[in-house]
């Protein structure tokens, strides 16, 4: 099974970080900019927290805030779950159910941040997983 340093290797992806001086516009627009549905805050390079489409529609549209004048801070999630590097994906997928949680920073045992991991990419690992999992049983069975 692949360690999620394997996965993050084989990504090449670029965060999509914002600052915590940030405002929820700010955030949204890089966000749409970079596609994807989650950004990790972070404060002079330490990660304090993530901001996701559900904390706009939970914590800004629901309260009638402004995403021009709130501050991201204000409407992050700080309760974060990490995970090493070293595990898999399968712990990725078990964690994230537990907690249920949509993104997993990765986080080193030093508390840099190398990467994050969301539930799409987890599905698609597994899936994969699956695949060759089934091919390699069809060839042993056909002999």
């Amino acid at each position: 099974m692949k360690t999620i340093k394997t996965f993050l290797n084989e990504a090449q992806q670029s965060l999509a970080t914002i600052q915590t001086t940030a405002t929820v516009l700010d955030a949204l627009n890089l966000m749409a900019e970079r596609n994807v549905s989650a950004v990790l805050v972070l404060e002079q390079d330490q990660l304090r927290g993530i901001f996701t489409e559900r904390d706009y529609a939970r914590k800004v549209i629901l309260q009638g805030k402004s995403s021009r004048n709130t501050p991201i801070s204000e409407v992050m999630s700080t309760t974060l779950t990490t995970v090493n590097p070293d595990k898999n994906i399968n712990a990725c997928m078990e964690l994230m159910t537990d907690k249920r949680v949509r993104h997993l920073p990765v986080v080193d045992s030093a508390g840099q941040l190398l990467g994050i991991v969301s539930i799409g990419d987890v599905v698609k690992e597994v899936m994969a997983e699956q695949r060759y999992m089934i091919n390699e049983l069809q060839r042993y069975i056909a002999g």
